[in-house]
């Protein structure tokens, strides 16, 4: 139970191995639904197509012989729209209210787009269900383009579409913030303009509840998370420190990064994050990046630029928007190194990064003329 007139109905996910055919969950995933009863009744948002019987029992248990008047679609990606249709089948009467582009889209699904029975909705327009007034928020390209969120101003609760998500499935026992923050810069990262637009709206509301579409119910401490969300979509630094991300062949370029750790924490360095791109997860690698305002990048030259789990690194950066850093950079080469060279160049087009003056370069093996060199990057990066 949400509030007293507010029910969870959504769904845990345990059989999924990885969110969009890319991001590993080892702890599942939460699809969210809610049900607002009062004089009348809406539904806010389906469940992925696997688990749609078992979403209208939830339904049909909260309800027992009510039938729900609305189904408020608010974001259209599958995990949350699935079931649409088999909800129109078993309540024909219900009318399904989303955006313009979510119509079309559902039409692109569907095949229909629910013409007989609809409302359009936009920014400012509500709908009444009683004691429960609701009001529209248009949240374009959070992360798609229909997308809309919903004002309960009886409740003062806001319904935040894929905002405020997290991976893993609702009795997963972990940190909100870091699956929070690895999904918000896998799948929303790149839209920070957008996201800060709807958190000047939220600004205007008094919020007491946040229920997501993925991940728990948000009832405390909302500043908390607010505020999280302000710094990563602002892409501010959210923890001082260094992260270190590195490739390495045959062990050289990674002992150049344990000495460079080494040395980090020897001046002080508050935090240091050290991640092997070939082994670790690629996208806890990515939220890293973005959670530190200082990284070193330490690669090898590779048939001619740099080894591919770190140009797949730079890219994942680059195409979220990365900003707002400062950059050290290490590279190996048994003959003629391009690693530095080319990993800068992939940065061209991203605003206020800034490079340090020290770069490490390693022909082969670590000697003594290297050592000094980790030392000066150390102490430039951690100045």
């Amino acid at each position: 139970m949400v509030t007293k007139d507010i029910k969870y109905v959504g769904v845990n996910d345990r059989s999924i191995d990885l969110f969009e055919g890319q991001f590993v969950v080892p702890e599942g995933m939460a699809y969210n639904s809610y049900v607002i009863i009062d004089e009348k009744i809406a539904v806010l948002d389906t469940v992925d197509k696997g688990f749609g019987d078992e979403w209208l029992n939830n339904i049909k248990a909260v309800l027992g012989d009510r039938k729900p008047d609305y189904l408020i679609v608010q974001h259209m990606e599958p995990d949350h729209s699935a079931n649409i249709f088999n909800f129109s089948g078993a309540y024909p009467d219900a009318v399904i209210v989303s955006s313009d582009k979510g119509f079309k889209m559902m039409y692109n699904y569907f095949e229909t787009d629910f013409s007989e029975k609809r409302i359009v909705v936009k920014e400012g327009d509500t709908l009444s269900l009683g004691n429960h007034t609701l009001s529209f928020i248009a949240a374009p390209m959070v992360h798609w383009p229909e997308v809309i969120m919903t004002y309960d101003s009886y409740d003062k609760v806001l319904f935040s579409a894929d905002g405020f998500g997290k991976f893993g499935a609702l009795d997963a026992e972990e940190d909100w913030a870091c699956e929070a923050r690895r999904y918000y810069f896998g799948i929303v990262g790149k839209f920070g303009a957008q996201v800060q637009n709807v958190l000047k709206k939220a600004a205007g509301l008094e919020i007491k509840i946040i229920c997501p579409l993925h991940g728990p119910v948000l009832k405390e401490n909302l500043g908390y998370y607010l505020d999280l969300y302000n710094t990563w979509s602002s892409y501010g630094v959210e923890t001082e420190g260094v992260g270190i991300f590195y490739t390495s062949v045959y062990g050289n370029t990674k002992k150049a990064v344990e000495i460079l750790a080494e040395e980090l924490k020897t001046a002080g360095c508050p935090k240091v994050a050290v991640t092997d791109l070939a082994r670790d997860d690629m996208a806890e690698a990515v939220e890293d990046a973005f959670r530190y305002g200082r990284i070193i990048l330490a690669t090898t030259t590779y048939n001619g630029e740099i080894f591919p789990f770190m140009r797949t690194f730079i890219q994942e950066l680059t195409e979220r928007g990365y900003r707002n850093r400062r950059i050290g950079l290490m590279e190996n080469g048994s003959w003629m190194p391009v690693a530095a060279k080319t990993m800068k160049k992939m940065f061209e087009s991203s605003k206020d990064i800034t490079f340090t003056d020290t770069t490490v370069s390693i022909y082969s093996a670590v000697k003594n003329e290297n050592i000094e060199q980790i030392k000066a990057l150390a102490k430039e990066i951690n100045g």
